[in-house]
């Protein structure tokens, strides 16, 4: 017997959602767009409950590489599914789940005690950063995220903070060419978790990374690119720091052990520990070295999507020639000299064969991204 309804779906990949389709059949759920093609075909004993909001039923696949999801709001059709999976799987929705997190919780805050007293805050970042479960990263930095855009979206013009977001022409091929371009870079890149990349009303050349993936790009560092690769260049260093998780590494080290009990304990808000975290983001420079494995990220990944690892250097010399983008300008701020920069890039890039990331009119899209209201 088939039940059907409709969600939302997240593909895991881009910051996407899609209203769908859903067919709960006998073994399996169907998830299609709405304009007819199967977007995920899921069976049973393949799905893992992620929680139950109020009303609704949030799933995904237990063993995927890409945190694909779905979301039902409709009580009929989120029981219907519930009826079909395991037990043992429903139970996982409450009680396994409740006691996983209390055991690993519980190990990681003894281990977090016994690692302070042996090697202090900073070091101690560096050691359990690599070993933070990505869902846990994820909840710092969408905490983090309210903090940041509080501090950041401070227009008085009416317009929104977030750039492209409209139902306008412009805005729509403005939107599409964004994310054609980020899931390029995020499908080559290989990273552990999904990408949240925004364009949004600053005047700084800058580009900015959270915890969790959040990456904002400012409108100045849009108007300051020449090409695509330009831009791709800088938004591949920004993917280097979310797969080096530098922002996460950075905020434990200033917001100290407040904020870090306060992720065993679940709680993101307590101590104003996420206030601390947010400036830490806007105000700390990345360490050279840091930033060097950055720089050598995105050439790698220029060389992998086929564009000019190159690029970083020419936008890096050309902003730091003006004399006030380096007080502003969070991808120079404290680190090595542009040229000193540029010439360790030039010195690992390899030649690649070249295309096009975007069509002209794509780039000139985007570029525009921002003139709307």
């Amino acid at each position: 017997m088939t039940t059907n309804g409709t969600g939302i779906f997240y593909d895991g990949r881009t910051s996407d959602r899609q209203e769908v389709t859903v067919e709960v059949g006998d073994d399996a759920v169907r998830v299609s767009a709405l304009s007819g093609p199967v977007l995920a075909q899921w069976r049973f004993a393949e799905i893992a409950p992620v929680a139950i909001p109020a009303g609704g039923l949030r799933i995904g696949l237990a063993h995927a590489t890409a945190a694909a999801r779905l979301e039902i709001h409709n009580p009929t059709l989120a029981a219907a599914l519930i009826g079909r999976l395991k037990p043992t799987d429903r139970t996982g929705l409450t009680d396994r789940r409740t006691r996983i997190k209390v055991v690993a919780f519980s190990l990681v805050a003894i281990a977090t005690l016994v690692a302070s007293a042996i090697w202090g805050v900073p070091l101690l970042s560096d050691r359990i950063v690599p070993h933070l479960p990505v869902a846990l990263e994820r909840r710092l930095g969408a905490a983090v995220d309210m903090e940041v855009r509080r501090a950041l979206d401070t227009s008085t013009d009416g317009k929104s903070f977030e750039c492209g977001i409209g139902d306008a022409q412009s805005a729509v091929a403005a939107r599409a060419a964004f994310t054609k371009l980020i899931a390029h870079l995020e499908e080559v890149a290989g990273l552990s978790l999904p990408l949240r990349a925004v364009v949004v009303r600053r005047i700084d050349a800058n580009a900015i990374t959270l915890p969790g993936g959040h990456i904002y790009v400012f409108d100045g560092l849009l108007t300051r690119a020449d090409s695509v690769d330009e831009l791709a260049v800088v938004l591949g260093h920004e993917i280097g720091h979310v797969a080096h998780r530098d922002g996460t590494k950075a905020v434990l080290e200033t917001a100290g052990l407040s904020l870090l009990f306060g992720m065993l304990l679940g709680d993101f808000t307590g101590g104003g520990a996420v206030i601390v975290a947010a400036r830490t983001v806007l105000r700390t420079a990345y360490s050279r070295a840091a930033e060097a494995a950055a720089d050598e990220f995105g050439a790698n990944l220029m060389y992998k999507v086929g564009s000019d690892p190159h690029a970083l250097g020419a936008i890096l010399l050309r902003i730091s020639g003006n004399p006030g983008a380096t007080t502003s300008f969070h991808f120079l701020l404290d680190h090595p000299q542009a040229q000193e920069r540029a010439d360790a890039i030039a010195r690992i890039a390899r030649p690649s064969p070249m295309r096009a990331l975007l069509t002209p009119a794509e780039w000139d899209a985007l570029k525009n991204i921002c003139a709307g209201g």
